[in-house]
């Protein structure tokens, strides 16, 4: 293990170099990898240690789409591709990486494939944390592991490809067999994590739906929402709003964060600019606070997880998120955001001619 200072408090990772790939594949050598699902992070991850070397089944439903998606990634039926009840039955670690409306419907039905001494395997930690709600209570003689990678299945994917590796949180809900901690590490190595922090299943849970409702989606679309709006209802223009919210957002100031941080990207902006940014980050981070606060007690109540339980299990569910995306999708603000992607595809497709 490696301790890394992370902005003046000292935590403890792990790296390749402390579990390398062969040190994981010697610890799995004998287990078959049950990859339950095939959407958001199952084929990232059962790609990704297919790749590295270990034995990897997948199970999904046959006929649908997911299905079809792990034919053409190579997955062969009767070979390693089953049924999500002949996968489970044949894994000694079983990934479930449904969505958890999913693994809540599967539950009745995984559990009783978890033999003693098998591991289940989660990439989230709101079925367990919330099990009040959920009834997914493993039984006490298997492993219960998790890893998350800190992105979608794809970007674990694309940063696999290119050498690279997702940083992922790790963490042991239960170890019955004495190895569960070695697992799940050997499991994140395998996965293509770049480091592991380890982590618990409520903290993880509790971040990572706050994350998804904060910054990363629900105030980050909000908030464009809010600035699209004023400049339009300012005499602005569609295509002048959408730039100045989101296509330098996109296209050059966060490139720019993620390369070398907050004072890189400011450093590399006009002196204007400059005092702009910080001048008022100040006002947004405390008209933001409370909002955020309220969020993260609404996650910790498990109010949130009854809202998506609730909403998730609706029999109408899909066609009702299809109207709201279609809504998003539609509005002036994203139908500008189509065209102006179009015009930069063009302008790529010229430079390069």
């Amino acid at each position: 293990m490696a301790t890394i200072n992370f902005g003046g408090v000292p935590e403890t990772v792990i790296t390749r170099d402390e579990f390398p790939l062969q040190k994981a594949l010697e610890f799995l050598k004998d287990d078959t990898i049950a990859v339950i699902g095939y959407g958001v992070q199952g084929p990232g991850q059962a790609l990704n240690m297919r790749d590295n070397g270990f034995h990897v089944i997948v199970g999904q439903r046959e006929g649908t789409p997911s299905w079809e998606r792990a034919l053409k990634d190579g997955w062969v039926p009767g070979e390693s591709l089953f049924s999500i009840e002949e996968a489970a039955d044949k894994g000694t670690i079983i990934c479930n990486l449904l969505s958890d409306a999913g693994q809540i419907a599967l539950w009745p039905t995984l559990q009783n494939y978890l033999t003693p001494g098998k591991t289940l395997y989660f990439s989230h930690g709101f079925g367990i944390t919330f099990n009040d709600q959920t009834n997914i209570i493993p039984a006490k003689d298997i492993d219960v592991i998790l890893v998350a990678p800190k992105g979608s299945g794809t970007s674990l994917r694309r940063l696999f490809v290119a050498g690279g590796g997702l940083n992922s949180s790790f963490a042991v809900f239960q170890d019955a067999t004495g190895k569960a901690w070695e697992k799940a590490i050997a499991m994140g190595i395998g996965v293509g994590s770049g480091y592991l922090f380890e982590t618990d299943f409520k903290k993880e849970v509790y971040s990572d739906l706050t994350g998804e409702r904060g910054v990363l989606m629900g105030a980050l679309a909000g908030i464009i929402e809010a600035q699209y709006q004023v400049l339009r209802q300012r005499g602005h223009s569609p295509s002048e709003a959408f730039n100045e919210t989101v296509e330098e957002l996109t296209q050059s100031l966060v490139p720019l964060v993620g390369e070398n941080g907050m004072d890189w990207m400011f450093a590399n902006c006009s002196v204007t600019a400059q005092r702009g940014a910080l001048d008022w980050k100040g006002k947004f981070r405390e008209a933001t606070l409370p909002v955020l606060n309220d969020l993260y007690d609404s996650v910790a109540s498990g109010e949130e997880a009854r809202r998506t339980i609730e909403r998730g299990s609706t029999p109408n569910y899909r066609a009702e998120l299809e109207a709201e995306l279609k809504e998003v999708r539609e509005s002036e603000l994203w139908a500008t955001g189509a065209t102006v992607r179009e015009l930069r595809s063009r302008s790529s497709e010229n430079v390069e001619a």
